[in-house]
């Protein structure tokens, strides 16, 4: 964990080769940020204070799976964008070896709201919401023509096709050692239905509700660009699709405030192209396929560090929420809720649930009204941590039995728990288990809303999946 008090130091000496500086008032770690650091700067310059933004790697960024060029580059492509008309703040400063802060940036900070449940339900922003997806339309086509090889960027950033898009992730999940079978599934349909090849553009990586600042007049900046690389143009706008970034408003397939033909009207005016639709909903899908192994990977990071933050654990558990959406999108239909265990939960003072709730109401009661900042937004993660204990306890048994009796009918044979998940995805690894093998996907179905029922019923894809209508289907 980052001592601030010695980074203020650090940087006070680093910000004297900004024009104009004076002094360095305070500086403030900011809520999220699970890959990268990000930090509210207050500084006295000769004109007044102000607020900048500093953008800081977490350690070594080798081995993290993290893919991308690095914070100097992604210092170099917000140039980029910017000067292509893209929203954006100003780069300051880019951080030098000899600053001894690692890699990172000092930039403009943005006012307006980068949450993406609050851009999505804040009666301020109901205006910019109702242009936004236009907005990110046109964003991303300037994006998408900023030119290659004129601004030296094939010579810096990694390319990556659909296939080996599905094939590296892919790949890079199976080397955590947590198999999770519908994974596999999903990664066996994406290779059953890859696009056709097409131009290559530079790709964000990361656009999305969430990296986004948005204020009252519409889009403020486009942020985190620290998955840019190049390839399918198209994998941007899946991805601004992809469930995970609708925060609570399913019903608006485009970051949970606008729809497919504002994002396309807008990518399409400014372009000059086109957009398929099933080319788009691929990326969907890839979108769910890749943050459920990109929520693996945080929790694999918070057992090997370097950053063993609560919210990296925590993070690991959102798996279950893109899973049960490849479900939706793959293999909609009917599922029945684990039981919840009854009968006598044991005499002991106090019980393992009430030593759990107890905990869990301080740090709601407590300590989240009482600290701000990080501080206070990681005692909520951790209460919500704690919610996940307390449905583990009650549901987690009974799930475990359920997914074993089911995984011994379906392979037709013996093991433990582990041993028969590892063997079901092994299987759909070498193609040993087809996609249409009778039970399976009833099986990944029931297996990942039970899942998801432990890790986070109220998320919007399992009432989706618990309310599965057939006649809707048809």
């Amino acid at each position: 964990m980052t001592d601030v008090g010695v980074l203020q130091d650090c940087l006070g000496e680093v910000l004297q080769r900004l024009d104009g500086f004076v002094t360095l008032h305070s500086v403030e770690r900011l809520s999220g940020g699970a890959s990268q650091e990000t930090y509210r700067l207050r500084v006295e310059m000769a004109d007044g204070e102000r607020s900048l933004a500093l953008r800081r790697s977490v350690g070594p960024t080798e081995g993290r799976g993290i893919g991308g060029p690095g914070l100097v580059v992604e210092a170099r492509l917000m140039v980029l964008a910017r000067q292509a008309g893209v929203p954006g703040p100003d780069v300051y400063l880019v951080l030098r070896p000899e600053d001894g802060l690692g890699d990172g940036f000092v930039m403009e900070w943005i006012a307006g709201e980068s949450l993406g449940a609050r851009i999505n339900r804040s009666e301020n922003l109901t205006a910019a919401r109702a242009g936004l997806a236009r907005e990110c339309g046109g964003a991303l086509a300037r994006i998408h023509s900023i030119d290659l090889d004129s601004t030296g960027l094939r010579d810096v950033l990694g390319e990556a096709g659909p296939e080996d898009s599905v094939r590296l992730t892919w790949k890079r999940y199976q080397g955590f050692g947590s198999p999770q079978p519908m994974i596999d599934f999903t990664a066996r349909w994406l290779l059953d239905h890859l696009p056709p090849d097409g131009e290559v553009a530079l790709v964000h990586g990361d656009f999305r509700n969430g990296n986004l600042v948005v204020n009252p007049t519409g889009m403020g900046a486009v942020l985190d660009w620290e998955i840019a690389h190049i390839g399918d143009p198209m994998r941007d706008l899946g991805w601004l699709c992809t469930s995970s970034w609708r925060f609570g408003h399913p019903e608006q397939p485009v970051g949970g405030f606008g729809s497919y033909e504002d994002l396309f009207a807008g990518y399409e005016e400014e372009s000059g192209r086109v957009v398929d639709l099933e080319h788009v909903r691929f990326w969907e899908v890839f979108g769910s396929f890749w943050w459920s192994i990109g929520c693996l990977g945080m929790a694999d990071q918070y057992r090997t560090g370097p950053d063993r933050s609560v919210e990296r654990a925590a993070i690991g558990r959102r798996s279950s929420e893109c899973q049960v959406d490849c479900v939706n999108l793959l293999i909609p239909g009917p599922v029945t809720e684990v039981a919840r265990e009854g009968g006598d939960r044991g005499s002991d003072l106090p019980r393992v649930d009430e030593l759990v709730g107890s905990v869990r109401e301080f740090l709601r009661s407590d300590v989240v009204p009482a600290i701000d900042g990080r501080t206070g937004f990681l005692a909520r993660v951790g209460a919500n941590s704690l919610d996940i204990v307390a449905r583990e306890l009650e549901l987690g048994n009974e799930h475990r039995h359920l997914e074993w009796s089911r995984l011994r009918n379906l392979l037709g044979v013996d093991g433990t728990l582990g041993e028969l998940r590892l063997l079901l995805a092994e299987g759909l690894r070498d193609g040993s288990v087809a996609l249409d093998t009778d039970g399976l996907i009833g099986h990944l179905r029931q297996t990942v809303v039970n899942q998801i029922l432990i890790d986070q019923p109220t998320y919007w894809g399992c009432v989706a999946a618990l309310g599965f209508d057939a006649n809707s289907q048809k």
